[in-house]
């Protein structure tokens, strides 16, 4: 069995589809994808590249309805628009990050994304991060204690900087070997990938 890198940005709109549907066909297709939470912003700011400006908003009104249509076909749901950008973006991966070390970042990220996208609630803010800590019986101002330290500022740098590396330039992506797959829709062919 060989792994997938998923590099992905709590934060992508996009990504929601992936972690919400990703446990699944990580047991359908027998594969592993191992999480790595980077700053796609960091990234896209370098390209000099605004996903959805506000001035574009046949675009913007265009992606919120792709996520519902495609989050339908998939057999969940998605309630658009939401708040974005978010405004603790770093601190939401930074915990993810912290999460994925200590065993619940993924519980954390599909909370975070399912709070999102289908109650509207920004991530790693409140109520958010409040209900989400709640429910993985966690200690908020720990967890955003630990997860602003260096040590973990520090693996969200070096994630970033391997993203950087591997060209990726957008979230969701999946590495397979030096091969990369950028977007949701583009999880299975990596699986197939994985498998020639």
């Amino acid at each position: 069995m060989k792994d997938i890198d998923f590099y992905f940005s709590i934060g992508s709109t996009y990504t929601y589809l992936t972690v919400t549907r990703i446990m699944d066909i990580e047991k359908k297709h027998q594969v592993r994808f191992n999480w790595k939470p980077f700053s796609v912003r960091a990234i896209m700011k370098e390209m000099n590249n605004i996903p959805f400006p506000k001035d574009k908003i046949n675009k913007v009104n265009y992606m919120w309805r792709d996520i519902e249509r495609r989050a339908e076909g998939y057999g969940f749901f998605a309630k658009t628009p939401v708040p974005y950008p978010l405004s603790e973006f770093d601190l939401a991966n930074q915990i993810a990050i912290l999460g994925l070390d200590k065993g619940w970042g993924v519980d954390y990220i599909r909370l975070t994304y399912k709070k999102w996208f289908q109650e509207g609630k920004e991530p790693a803010i409140d109520p958010s991060i409040s209900e989400i800590c709640n429910e993985l019986g966690l200690e908020k101002d720990e967890i955003i204690s630990e997860a602003k330290s260096e040590i973990f500022l520090n693996k969200y740098k070096s994630n970033t900087d391997t993203a950087r590396k591997n060209k990726v330039f957008g979230s969701p992506s999946f590495i397979v070997e030096n091969e990369i797959f950028w977007g949701d829709d583009r999880m299975e062919d990596a699986i197939k990938w994985s498998k020639m």
